[in-house]
C-alpha cells in the first residue's frame, strides 16, 4: 500500500464571540478545516486521519472566508453557504457532512433522525463517529445534532460552544436540558 503524499496547508486564526478559530485551507482557497485553538491536537490529529502527514504553514486565509465567518459571528447565519469546504473521509463520513449543512440554522436534530433521513435508520451511533470526525466545525454544522431526548452531546470544541453557536442562531433549547448537559 503506498503512502499518501504530505499536504501542505495553510493556517490562520480568527477571534470569534467564542474563542479563536483555526482556519485551515488548501491551495485553491478551500476550507479544509476549522477548529478551535484550544482543540488544536484534536484539528491536528482529525487532518492526519484524512490526508495522512499534513504540514501547516501560517497563511492567511482567503478574505472571502474571514468575511463569511465574521459576519456569521454578527448575525447574518446564511453566510456560511458562501464558504467552499473540501474534506476526505469515508463515504459514509461525506453522506453526512453534506447533509449536516442542510439543517436549518436555529434547529437541531437527533443523530437517530438524520440517520433515518439518510436511509440508514440503525446507523445512529456511526452518525455520531462521522459528526465527531467531522473537521470543519461551525461551517459543516455538527453543532446541530442532539441526543434523542434534546440534550446536547458530545461537540468537540466543548459543550459551551456548542451551546452558544445554537442559541446564536436562534435555536430553541430547553434549559433544564442545557443546564444538565453543560455540566461537568
Amino acid at each position: 500500500m503506498r503512502a499518501k503524499p504530505v499536504e501542505t496547508f495553510g493556517l490562520d486564526r480568527l477571534e470569534t464571540p467564542i474563542g479563536v478559530a483555526l482556519l485551515v485551507t488548501d491551495t485553491d482557497g478551500i476550507l479544509r478545516a476549522l477548529d478551535w485553538e484550544d482543540y488544536a491536537a484534536r484539528m491536528q490529529e482529525l487532518l492526519r486521519l484524512q490526508y495522512g502527514g499534513v504540514v501547516l504553514k501560517q497563511a492567511q486565509a482567503p478574505s472571502q472566508i474571514r468575511k463569511a465567518l465574521a459576519a456569521y459571528f454578527k448575525g447574518d447565519l446564511d453566510r456560511l453557504a458562501e464558504i467552499e469546504w473540501r474534506v476526505a473521509g469515508t463515504a459514509f463520513q461525506q453522506k453526512v457532512w453534506h447533509a449536516l449543512p442542510k439543517i436549518p440554522a436555529g434547529t437541531t436534530m437527533s443523530y437517530g433522525a438524520l440517520a433515518a433521513k439518510l436511509n440508514s435508520p440503525r446507523a445512529m451511533r456511526a452518525v455520531g463517529h462521522a459528526n465527531g470526525s467531522n473537521p470543519i466545525s461551525v461551517v459543516v454544522p455538527c453543532h446541530r445534532l442532539v441526543g434523542a431526548d434534546g440534550m446536547l452531546v458530545k461537540y468537540g470544541g466543548g459543550l459551551s460552544r456548542k451551546r452558544w453557536l445554537l442559541e446564536h442562531e436562534g435555536a430553541m433549547l430547553k434549559p433544564e436540558l442545557v443546564r444538565r448537559s453543560v455540566t461537568p
